[in-house]
């Protein structure tokens, strides 16, 4: 079988973010859960493997990437999607760069866009600065991410200092002018010596006017947004048949890393509804204290009637302070060990509907659950929909889950969850 599109993301969020707008725009998508060890048996019509690359050292997640990449050519992928955030943040370092240049080197492709505007999570780009919202990107509280924080919000300036690559810019006028004033454009900056360029984008018109200039591109950078343009370069159209997915049942649980403004808004949401939440002190973990047990004994009554919450989200004054104490990446790392052993004790305790939220609370957590691949169904809020999985955690049963990005999601998005489920 052929693979249509081929998508490599850089965290397990993304990955479900874009297979959302695919299996929207009416692809068949699996989302395999790092690169697989066996040939692709499902008849769909784009694989999005899912990496925990984002944030590892800028060599290893080329070295990553480069597998995926091979991978997804054995299974004959017609194109390549290197899928980033909405919020386009790395490391100094990387890796959003290296793994472009990386890929571009191994496709022989001498040129590609870059665009992480996602117009219905409120992500655009103007002039190739990143808004989030009515601000730009270093205004919003991305500023203050602990592990990527993001003080500049041009991209042509960002995407530089990380690639040996000339970056440039196909700018809103052009975009606005269609597809062929595009493909000008692309002519005219590869004939000035520009590898990638950075793409303006603020609504879905756009990236719909963007898609079919990419037809013959060898490799398509981006975030999620520009893969509602793509499926239409393959005749595709969009059917509900695509998101179907298994009934779901079960109890019902939400498990929270992330630390972003929207991700605590939601959190003191569900707390405010009146349903049960349990909020975990990293400086426990780090004293010793069994936090997992105590969780789980926790919910084990109180989940028979409900969603319940457990989360270390927590402002970005308190995180900076247990940093402080405990280093970055321990602090980090301590607490997604935490989170990811508590999921996998929910959903062997009989929990068959989750949310996580967080990207790197994500990529732990599915790692901990045993989780190979995914469906992809329909989707709660823009660029997070449910899935469904068969869990090592839950004896080979079908488990229900959503990996919300950090900034993703309404305010009630941990309630509103499992009423759409359906």
């Amino acid at each position: 079988m052929t693979v249509l599109l081929g998508c490599i993301a850089d965290d397990f969020t993304g990955a479900t973010d874009l297979a959302n707008n695919l299996v929207r725009a009416g692809m068949r998508v699996v989302q395999t859960i790092g690169v697989p060890g066996e040939p692709l048996t499902a008849e769909v019509d784009a694989v999005v493997v899912a990496l925990k690359s984002r944030t590892i050292a800028p060599a290893d997640a080329v070295a990553q990437s480069l597998d995926a990449l091979r991978w997804l050519q054995a299974q004959g992928a017609q194109q390549i999607y290197f899928k980033y955030c909405s919020t386009f943040d790395s490391t100094p370092e990387g890796n959003i760069g290296p793994v472009t240049e990386a890929l571009m080197d191994a496709l022989d492709c001498d040129f590609t866009i870059a665009t992480p505007a996602f117009p219905d999570n409120k992500r655009t780009v103007f002039k190739g600065y990143l808004f989030a919202g009515e601000v730009l990107l270093n205004e919003s509280g991305m500023q203050n991410h602990p592990l990527t924080p993001m003080t500049d919000a041009n991209l042509v300036r960002v995407l530089q200092a990380q690639t040996r690559r000339k970056v440039g810019l196909i700018d809103h006028v052009a975009v606005a002018q269609g597809p062929a004033a595009i493909g000008e454009r692309i002519a005219q900056l590869r004939a000035d010596g520009v590898g990638i360029a950075i793409v303006d984008a603020v609504s879905n018109d756009d990236l719909l006017r963007l898609g079919p200039a990419l037809a013959e591109m060898p490799l398509v950078t981006a975030g999620s947004g520009v893969a509602i343009g793509l499926p239409g370069n393959f005749g595709i159209a969009p059917s509900s048949a695509a998101s179907a997915l298994p009934a779901a049942s079960g109890q019902q649980a939400v498990v929270s890393g992330s630390c972003s403004l929207a991700t605590n808004r939601q959190v003191q949401h569900f707390i405010a509804s009146g349903r049960p939440a349990l909020g975990i002190d990293p400086l426990r973990i780090a004293a010793g204290v069994d936090v997992v047990a105590e969780a789980l004994a926790w919910a084990a009554p109180l989940v028979e009637s409900g969603p319940v919450l457990v989360y270390s989200t927590a402002e970005s004054g308190a995180v900076k302070s247990v940093q402080g104490r405990l280093g970055v990446e321990e602090a980090g790392a301590m607490v997604e060990r935490a989170i990811a052993a508590i999921a996998r004790g929910l959903v062997a305790q009989g929990v068959r509907q989750l949310v996580v939220a967080g990207g790197e609370t994500s990529g732990a957590c599915v790692q901990a659950l045993g989780i190979a691949q995914l469906q992809i169904g329909a989707q709660i809020d823009p660029g997070v929909p449910w899935c469904h999985a068969v869990s090592e955690a839950a004896g080979g049963a079908g488990l229900h889950i959503a990996l919300k990005s950090g900034n993703f999601g309404t305010d009630d998005f941990f309630s509103k969850a499992f009423t759409v489920i359906g």
